[in-house]
């Protein structure tokens, strides 16, 4: 499945022309795929239809109000991690009984916000947290229903800024202990435990990881279940992965990983959860920039570019590499070099790509940066003092703008001269 196709020469997003949308909005922007997010969430639900389950959207992935609204339409819940993020699931559409606040820091105020919602489920990562949210939940007169994260200390086999379960990261409470926290917390007033939590990486392209997890975490619900605790929800968190490299046809898909769900968990009678993420919309969106200049010199050559790394910080952040694309297709023969594709803020690391093979571009030219749906606009910055670049959605032949591109004074406007410096 690919929403962005050559038509006629042209990279195209579902029914419109990427080189006449740079024309129209100015480059750089983001482009998201209707039919890509909806074939990605199909996708995803269908390998569970024999199941009770819910998928909840990974919102720090794209927190964008129509991305999100186009897939709670569908039918999905939303992962939020900060009171800013519910309160965007919220305005988006999505139901408070189909949101779950994930978190290791989740403040006094963002606890209160979540239960004044009457949210799905609050993932429990510290003994501190459950004892705050027990407080506040008795102050307010409500129950909340919880679920303890636990962390089942496994190697995640991906970028080490992502992995989220192995026992040095952060990240929910150690599985040995889990027993004992669920007895404590059957123990307060305020909280309901009724569900487990576990979310051990992003970008995961091997699934033994999730199997030897699943292994782990049905042991602990057994375990529960023995001791007298009505576990009724699983939330197995995300990190499925995605091909960034438009040529694999290795990374498994939801399919693949719902067998191992299945081969693991298959007969325990719970709702599962997921909280998906890149994997909804990794491959629904593209960076479209424009070469300013072309830089040949002796022992490197350089395609400069209008975006830059406060645009897409995965390369820098996680040295990734996306798949880059002429928005005009090259000619069959047409000669190739390498280049390093580069952005023009002042760091090194402002690389998109190094010693790539691309044709002779030109200057004026358009690039595609693919696979930029997850964690790039989401990511961005106004480093260097550079405006945050819009946001597009298209379904079809149409088009709209669903984040604009700010002005100097609007982006200035959030700032102010101390009371005692002369105002310019």
């Amino acid at each position: 499945m690919s929403e962005f196709a050559y038509t006629n020469g042209i990279l195209h997003a579902e029914g419109n022309s990427l080189e006449a949308l740079a024309h129209s909005i100015r480059t750089p922007f983001y482009c998201y795929s209707t039919a890509a997010l909806k074939y990605n969430f199909q996708a995803f639900e269908n390998a569970f239809s024999q199941r009770n389950s819910l998928v909840c959207f990974a919102v720090k992935a794209n927190p964008n109000l129509a991305v999100i609204n186009t897939l709670s339409s569908l039918g999905a819940g939303a992962d939020v991690v900060s009171e800013g993020e519910l309160r965007r699931a919220l305005v988006a559409g999505v139901p408070a009984e189909k949101i779950v606040f994930s978190g290791v820091g989740k403040t006094r105020e963002e606890l209160r916000y979540a239960l004044d919602k009457r949210i799905l489920q609050i993932n429990v990562e510290s003994l501190s947290e459950l004892k705050l949210l027990s407080e506040i939940a008795c102050q307010h007169g409500v129950e909340a229903e919880i679920a303890v994260r636990v962390n089942p200390d496994v190697d995640a086999v991906t970028h080490e800024k992502i992995t989220t379960g192995r026992q040095e990261n952060k990240f929910g409470i150690d599985i040995s202990a889990a027993e004992s926290i669920y007895e404590y917390a059957s123990s307060l007033p305020g909280v309901r435990p009724t569900a487990v939590a576990m979310h051990i990486g992003s970008q995961l392209v091997d699934l033994d990881p999730f199997r030897t997890a699943f292994k782990r975490l049905r042991e602990l619900v057994t375990a529960l279940g023995s001791a007298g605790h009505q576990i009724r929800r699983i939330d197995l968190g995300g990190g499925l992965g995605i091909a960034y490299d438009r040529e694999s046809n290795e990374v498994p898909g939801p399919d693949l990983y719902a067998q191992v769900v299945n081969e693991v968990l298959g007969d325990i009678d719970c709702t599962l959860m997921f909280e998906p993420g890149r994997a909804l919309a990794g491959n629904a969106g593209v960076l479209v920039t424009k070469v300013i200049y072309v830089k040949k010199g002796e022992g490197r050559n350089f395609i400069i570019v209008d975006a830059a790394m406060n645009d897409l910080i995965r390369p820098a952040l996680y040295d990734a590499q996306h798949d880059i694309q002429p928005v005009r297709m090259p000619l069959k023969d047409a000669c190739t070099n390498l280049f390093d594709i580069v952005g023009p803020v002042c760091e090194t690391g402002d690389t998109f790509a190094r010693q790539i093979a691309m044709p002779d571009i030109l200057e004026g030219d358009y690039l595609a940066i693919n696979e930029a749906g997850a964690y790039g606009a989401s990511m961005s910055s106004s480093y260097n003092s550079r405006c945050l670049v819009p946001e597009i959605l298209v379904r079809g032949s149409d088009f709209s703008i669903v984040r604009k591109r700010p002005s100097y004074e609007e982006m200035f406007s959030l700032e102010q001269f101390a009371d005692w410096q002369d105002q310019c």
